[in-house]
């Protein structure tokens, strides 16, 4: 069994939604054994890094330049079936901070979207599964060229930026946090 369906059987989704999608998600990748891979044109997965700020009352959003949209930072696997690493790759990669620290190592949310038809590729799902991480929000922030901007934003205000239902959870989600912060090391 991978590290991804075992991440995923473990997961306790908080909605009928989730639960669909975690059946959809195990069934997708055990039966498509590019399930990591762009190429994989009916979808593959993807991996997100909700970031929250050291006092837990912000989540790091940017405002994706393709989809034209604020969402939680994250990105295609390419190849690599290892999502935690992914994660944290891709939120380091598109908010230029270093030391970002993992909260949780079990998923913090599971969505699947449809991405829209784009010149190069057709239109395909997006298997995301998300993870909790934290960082300092007083961090200089540096956008690549995947966003127009990079944002700390209350999760009160969060539904002022995106109508975006999976965001709108995790903001949900994070009002209601019950874990255990380790000692950050930023």
């Amino acid at each position: 069994m991978s590290l991804t369906q075992v991440l995923l059987k473990n997961y306790k989704p908080s909605s009928i939604q989730e639960s669909v999608y975690k059946n959809m998600m195990l069934d997708f990748v055990q039966h498509n054994p590019d399930a990591f891979l762009r190429s994989s044109t009916m979808g593959h997965f993807t991996a997100s890094a909700w970031i929250l700020n050291q006092t837990l009352d912000k989540a790091l959003l940017m405002h994706h330049r393709k989809l034209n949209k604020w969402l939680q930072l994250g990105g295609h696997c390419d190849g690599d079936d290892n999502l935690i690493r992914v994660a944290h790759k891709e939120a380091q990669e598109e908010s230029g901070i270093d030391k970002i620290n993992m909260l949780s190592d079990t998923i913090f949310d599971i969505d699947i979207h449809l991405i829209p038809a784009r010149t190069h590729e057709p239109m395909h799902y997006h298997y995301d599964v998300r993870f909790l991480f934290q960082t300092l929000d007083s961090t200089p922030l540096i956008k690549n060229y995947e966003s127009r901007g990079l944002a700390w934003v209350k999760f009160d205000d969060i539904h002022t930026l995106t109508e975006e239902n999976s965001v709108l959870r995790m903001a949900y989600k994070s009002k209601n946090l019950e874990i255990t912060i380790p000692e950050a090391k930023f």
